[in-house]
């Protein structure tokens, strides 16, 4: 008998090593930052604002962004950069499913969506802009994937009836769908020439710093909620 119970003894303790050793990873807390199933996971979506055209590595809006958030947060984040230079909506619009398809189940925690901009210089007819925007918060709406709509206006140039177009299609999709909107991107940027690059369009590393200082509270409480 003490042979017996020393076998189960040895089976018992084997068995449970295993299921410890096959635990589900949902079990870890989310402090633990090498666990990727419990980081927070956001896409950044636009297009050189997004990827951080002419700043150096770390200095870029998904950068800082990235950073700001794990700084000011209890579980870890990741900011996944899919800002691609010179993007317009239509561009967007037709690279989003390839966007999100790396993630789990293709849908990430939050998705950022900046774009729009280059429309605007672009003198793109701002219904087709109007319209992508749509689109675009149509299908994550439809898959449950919250997004944070970060607004942008018209240059002044195109003129008013112009503006009058392009810059409500952000609120009036952001609306239509119940998603949070971020009025203006560039707010507190824009303008300031010692907040951008030569261009007068780019912000420069201290004026991403400052988006990034007003726009990070924002992705933070949508993230508690």
């Amino acid at each position: 008998m003490k042979v017996n119970q020393s076998l189960k003894l040895f089976f018992y303790t084997l068995f449970a090593l295993v299921w410890t050793s096959f635990a589900p990873a949902s079990t870890v807390s989310a402090m633990d930052g090498d666990n990727a199933a419990d980081t927070v996971e956001i896409l950044a979506f636009g297009d050189s604002l997004t990827a951080g055209y002419g700043l150096e590595a770390g200095d870029g809006f998904t950068d800082q962004l990235e950073a700001w958030l794990n700084t000011n947060m209890d579980v870890p984040v990741k900011v996944t950069n899919a800002g691609v230079s010179g993007d317009t909506t239509s561009g967007g619009r037709s690279r989003l499913e390839w966007g999100l398809a790396p993630f789990e189940g293709g849908k990430p925690d939050l998705v950022i969506l900046t774009l729009g901009g280059n429309d605007g210089l672009r003198g793109i007819d701002p219904t087709i802009t109007r319209d992508n925007i749509d689109a675009m918060v149509k299908l994550l709406s439809e898959r449950d994937i919250p997004v944070l709509i970060g607004g942008m206006l018209a240059p002044p140039n195109l003129g008013p009836d112009y503006a009058e177009i392009f810059n409500p299609a952000y609120k009036a999709t952001a609306e239509k769908y119940d998603q949070p909107l971020y009025p203006f991107f560039l707010e507190g940027v824009a303008a300031d020439p010692s907040l951008n690059q030569p261009d007068g369009i780019h912000p420069n590393a201290e004026g991403v710093k400052i988006i990034v200082s007003k726009l990070g509270p924002v992705v933070k409480d949508l993230i508690l909620r």
